[in-house]
């Protein structure tokens, strides 16, 4: 892996995206935000006023960093789809890359690095905003921005590996709709898992998007043990590094072919 070609992969994708960043940032940005409003503020003041607190916290301090990393998350699973598949089959400029000097996993590296890179962008936003409601309490608050970045990774990397190998887009909704909304709305984001069903919260801990939340939740409020933040890094790691060697034979597979 030549971290020069890596680079190169990322300076198309920033050039490409200079271009468009108006066209995403109300999903990126907006959308996010109005979520942080409506559930933590609206919504966190009618759960404080009837319960006094989620999980130990005020609800608008639990909500917001499930919210910013689940929308970290469904950014990164449409732009590991869609964008991916038009890379090799509909506009086709994965093949110009690997045309050049730089190889298939060094392609696959950047595209995951530069999904986990948005996501980081856009929890910086999302976090000033949190910030400024009042919703980070701990000045270990910007870990939450790389923990956003490596639950990002953790669905990018295998999702990226699938979508290469597709003929055509027919599953990418459904992925979507059967996989990555019900782990939005079943995985910390709005209540604590322990509330749900012992099978269900069983499922729901090996979620990459649980043990995401639960970092993120971590630095902004300053709790959780180091036993605990050990083993959810621990988790997503172990998710970007089985998705890597998938992906990177799967982009090898597609493109050397």
């Amino acid at each position: 892996m030549r971290p020069v070609s890596v680079a190169r992969v990322l300076e198309r994708e920033w050039l490409v995206y200079r271009r468009l960043w108006r066209g995403v940032s109300f999903t990126m940005f907006g959308q996010p935000v109005m979520y942080l409003v409506a559930m933590g503020v609206g919504l966190g003041s009618l759960v404080d006023a009837h319960s006094g607190s989620v999980g130990g916290f005020p609800y608008l301090d639990f909500v917001a960093p499930g919210l910013m990393v689940a929308s970290a998350v469904q950014l990164a699973a449409v732009e590991s789809l869609w964008p991916v598949l038009a890379g090799v089959m509909w506009m086709r400029y994965y093949e110009g890359l690997v045309a050049t000097t730089v190889e298939p996993a060094e392609l696959y590296t950047g595209v995951v690095v530069w999904t986990a890179g948005k996501a980081m962008m856009g929890a910086v936003v999302y976090l000033v905003v949190a910030g400024a409601l009042g919703a980070v309490s701990s000045p270990l608050g910007l870990l939450a921005i790389p923990a956003t970045g490596l639950c990002a990774a953790a669905f990018a990397a295998p999702i990226a590996a699938y979508a290469i190998g597709r003929e055509s887009d027919v599953t990418f909704t459904f992925l979507v709709r059967v996989v990555i909304l019900p782990l939005f709305l079943f995985s910390g984001t709005f209540f604590p898992v322990s509330e749900m069903p012992l099978v269900l919260e069983r499922l729901a801990v090996c979620s990459p998007l649980w043990h995401g939340t639960e970092l993120a939740r971590a630095a902004t409020t300053g709790t959780g043990s180091a036993a605990a933040i050990l083993g959810h890094l621990a988790f997503l790691v172990t998710i970007v590094a089985l998705g890597g060697w998938w992906g990177t034979r799967a982009f090898t597979r597609r493109l050397r072919a």
